[in-house]
């Protein structure tokens, strides 16, 4: 199974179709997104903290299932989405699919014929190798390859299910449906543009005056829902919105959109983002540190500041506070692999090593964390291992090349069916097959 979904990352990654979208991974932003999801998967009966969420760097709209767990969506898409409820409402049309088995048959129909059977394989490469590929998302959110439409895709009876479903599941957690209609008005019209000027939401989910009208008369003729904001979604929603607007933004406009006098968690959050891409470090540090103040529990903001002082060369002093960060949220393996990374600026290659190894086995592979994981390796002299994960980078990064000359060293240089030599093995089977 390993070696076929190298294979599809590798062909994914070569297909000229694909716009490939960067992944965000910011154990922050994705606790936000499990916060504001969590009433309404909840009420799908899908769990309130079971399931995952990817976040792509990409201005278009869309949001789609990749598994019976992960949701992806675009940045895009959570800055147009200016209310939590809109969000939900986009959150709770996913679980809809995920809740009615939408996703679930396309899976075990996959191995009919070849391009379905890598169609499949989108929703498991995540987690079975361990980052998601950018490539192989740029498919999967922009519907731009037959195989990414045909697993993606939703029938029209699909959709009404889902939408019907939807509502329901906002109503049981007390959100407003009327949220999933305005979901859909940002959407009207663009079935009347090309294909190549339409958001990539309108080719996966069918977007019709029909169905809108349709919408409207189903939370008509709802019960009447109290509906109110919870203070917890809409808390987690501002922090969302905050730190994704002011890294994608513009710095500058970032600090001039904010009144002067707000002092409050929100405005210090924008300001330590922007003034750390201005660059200003002595602001960013001084209102990252008021975050951790602000909320010294939080350990997404003592991450915040250990990310800030780490890329301005304060190693040691980012050490302390992913260290900190760590032990405030000890299951979040993307603060693990930023205390890895921090070690290895420090010059505390074992200690990195622990703790990279430790972030990549619960989940927070991606090539950024594999690069820091390779360095660790090699600076404990242990080379055929460096050059093993070097090889597993090349490999989520489409580069078959690369990846099968590293796997062929580290298999050279690891014992025969040792754990790394089977692993460099898997990638040069692939990327031998990509190269055919």
């Amino acid at each position: 199974m390993r070696r076929l979904i190298l294979v599809l990352l590798f062909t994914l990654a070569a297909a000229p179709q694909a716009r490939a979208a960067a992944v965000i991974r910011d154990a922050g932003i994705e606790r936000a997104l499990r916060e504001i999801a969590a009433p309404v998967t909840a009420a799908a009966g899908l769990g309130a903290g079971r399931m995952n969420f990817i976040v792509l760097k990409d201005r278009r709209l869309n949001a789609v299932v990749l598994g019976p767990r992960t949701v992806a969506i675009t940045s895009g898409l959570l800055l147009r989405l200016e209310s939590v409820e809109e969000v939900q409402a986009v959150f709770a049309h996913e679980a809809a699919h995920i809740a009615n088995g939408h996703i679930s048959r396309r899976m075990s129909n996959a191995d009919a014929a070849r391009g379905r059977a890598a169609a499949g394989l989108i929703a498991g490469a995540a987690t079975v190798v361990g980052g998601a590929h950018p490539a192989m998302l740029g498919v999967a959110i922009g519907g731009a390859s037959a195989a990414g439409r045909a697993f993606l895709g939703h029938t029209r009876a699909e959709e009404a299910a889902a939408d019907q479903a939807a509502l329901r599941y906002l109503a049981r957690a007390g959100i407003d449906p009327a949220a999933m209609i305005r979901v859909m008005e940002t959407f009207r019209g663009q079935e009347a543009l090309s294909e190549a000027h339409q958001d990539p939401y309108v080719r996966t989910h069918p977007a019709t005056g029909e169905r809108v009208r349709t919408l409207r008369i189903r939370v008509a003729a709802m019960e009447p829902v109290e509906a109110e904001t919870p203070a917890r979604a809409a808390y987690w929603h501002a922090r969302l919105r905050a730190k994704l607007g002011a890294h994608l933004g513009g710095p500058a406009r970032a600090l001039g959109d904010l009144d002067s006098d707000d002092r409050g968690e929100i405005a210090t959050l924008v300001r330590a983002i922007a003034h750390h891409r201005l660059p200003n470090p002595d602001q960013a540090i001084r209102n990252a540190e008021n975050l951790t103040r602000i909320r010294p529990k939080d350990p997404y903001y003592a991450e915040l500041l250990g990310q800030i002082l780490l890329e301005n060369r304060r190693p040691d002093e980012a050490v302390s506070a992913y260290r900190r960060a760590a032990s405030l949220g000890p299951g979040e393996p993307l603060i693990r692999g930023g205390l890895g990374r921090a070690l290895l600026a420090a010059g505390r290659p074992e200690e990195a090593l622990v703790e990279l190894d430790e972030a990549r086995g619960r989940g927070g592979a991606g090539p950024r964390m594999l690069r820091d994981l390779a360095v660790a390796y090699s600076r404990t002299g242990q080379n055929g291992m460096a050059s093993t994960v070097t090889a597993e980078r090349y490999a989520l990064l489409g580069k078959p090349m690369d990846a099968a000359t590293n796997a062929r060293r580290a298999m050279g240089l690891l014992p025969t069916g040792s754990p790394g030599w089977l692993r460099a093995e898997d990638v040069l089977f692939a990327a031998e097959r990509a190269l055919k």
